[in-house]
């Protein structure tokens, strides 16, 4: 399998160059990403480790490793632990414009993606309540019972969560709808857990949850809405209170 030689980093800094003081992750995954695009490393290949590329651009590593998970979620590189991290297949034409934007989420387009996916996922649920079979209400109950196990393994929780609505998503079906909350979901996935911060908030989610599968459970459509839009709403109070974008305007986009 094609992997960089130890004595390739010369090379590598070459080709990505410096980044500038202080640049923010979305940046700094820009970057790799119009180097992992470029078709100068073949599909496959096992990258440099993340402390060859932060000490290429001169970033920390956490920047680095925040800009390669986006880029996993993205399905640009599989990282395998114990293993590396491997560049996936070459990108269609399409992709590089799709990810450039999706890497550049700034304040106001996340914004709007926050405001997008709400609207969404209460609609996700009206629909669930009235198509949700009994066998998909049983694998909502164990995510929900994962997230109870969870809330101090907030890693845990968090993928728990995402099985959650990804299963009201697949009950709608509307396969429109379930590729729209994926991909804004999958956009969102490195904010959202920034958001989450502590076992508290964990809990707080949990409750909201339960109330979204209440209503799912008794089949009815407005009270899985409502509780739904509650969700959202706090959801977005808590990734405002992250400090990733501005408090008043993420709240009313979330709600």
């Amino acid at each position: 399998m094609p992997a960089y030689r130890n004595d390739s980093v010369t090379e590598i800094s070459a080709a990505l160059g410096v980044m500038p003081s202080g640049s923010a992750v979305s940046a700094v995954a820009k970057r790799l990403l119009d180097h992992f695009t470029s078709g100068a490393i073949e599909p496959g290949t096992r990258l440099p480790p993340e402390r060859q590329l932060a000490a290429s651009l001169e970033v920390g590593r956490s920047a680095v490793r925040e800009a390669l998970a986006a880029l996993e979620i993205l399905g640009i590189v599989d990282v395998r632990p114990g293993s590396g991290t491997y560049l996936r297949g070459s990108a269609s034409e399409l992709l590089p414009q799709t990810l450039s934007w999706g890497m550049m989420l700034g304040e106001p387009r996340t914004r709007e993606l926050i405001e997008v996916r709400g609207e969404l996922e209460i609609y996700a649920a009206r629909l669930a309540a009235d198509r949700m079979t009994d066998e998909a209400l049983d694998r909502l109950r164990g995510h929900l019972e994962v997230m109870e196990r969870t809330v101090d393994d907030l890693s845990a929780f968090i993928e728990a969560d995402v099985l959650f609505h990804l299963e009201i998503a697949l009950s709608t079906d509307n396969r429109v709808l379930l590729d729209l909350l994926q991909s804004i979901r999958s956009l969102l996935r490195v904010w959202a857990e920034r958001a989450l911060q502590d076992p508290r908030q964990a809990r707080d989610a949990l409750d909201e949850h339960t109330r979204v599968y209440q209503a799912l459970r008794a089949r009815d459509a407005a009270a899985a809405a409502d509780a739904m839009a509650d969700h959202m709403g706090t959801a977005g109070r808590r990734l405002a209170g992250s400090g990733s974008i501005d408090s008043s305007e993420a709240v009313q986009s979330a709600g």
